[in-house]
């Protein structure tokens, strides 16, 4: 494709909401508390192996707290979106960033997703299904109000776009 119209890589424009490094830090909390508090009642209930179950408690807990601690402010450096009249772009990751591009005319369905955590922090997952391989692209740790007038607007955009022929 070329011309003015010319869906092309590069970078996303927006930031999610600075909320989302809260909900983030939630949810790694959550995951290494599971296999921290696992590994530490092991410990607790079996004598030969208590050294060994409290001491691999101890490291996931460590490794958690420290991802907790740095990661999720180096996902909102790294986690951009943008919507235009052409396409839809999303760069995400952190040691392996991916940039997707989904043109409008390939749009299939949005959704806006909302899980307990989200809502407790007012924040929505938009995600647009297309007709790749790849899968759907999600654009998480949206301000949830932010999130439905977007899934709005991309329904309002591909109803109108004319359908992909390739």
């Amino acid at each position: 494709m070329t011309g003015e119209g010319a869906v092309r890589l590069r970078p996303p424009r927006n930031a999610v909401d600075e909320r989302a490094v809260a909900w983030w830090r939630w949810q790694l909390l959550i995951t290494t508390a599971v296999p921290v508090v696992v590994l530490a009642v092991l410990g607790v209930l079996i004598g030969p192996a208590r050294s060994w179950l409290l001491l691999a408690a101890g490291v996931v807990a460590a490794l958690g707290l420290a991802c907790t601690a740095f990661l999720p402010a180096w996902w909102f450096r790294v986690h951009r979106w943008e919507v235009t009249d052409d396409a839809v772009y999303v760069r995400t990751g952190a040691f392996r960033q991916e940039w997707r591009i989904a043109p409008m005319s390939r749009i299939q369905t949005v959704e806006t997703v909302r899980g307990p955590l989200e809502q407790y922090f007012e924040l929505a997952t938009v995600t647009v299904t297309t007709a790749s391989a790849k899968g759907a692209i999600r654009i998480e740790g949206l301000d949830h109000e932010l999130a439905a007038g977007l899934a709005e607007r991309l329904t309002l955009i591909t109803r109108a776009t004319p359908g992909d022929a390739t």
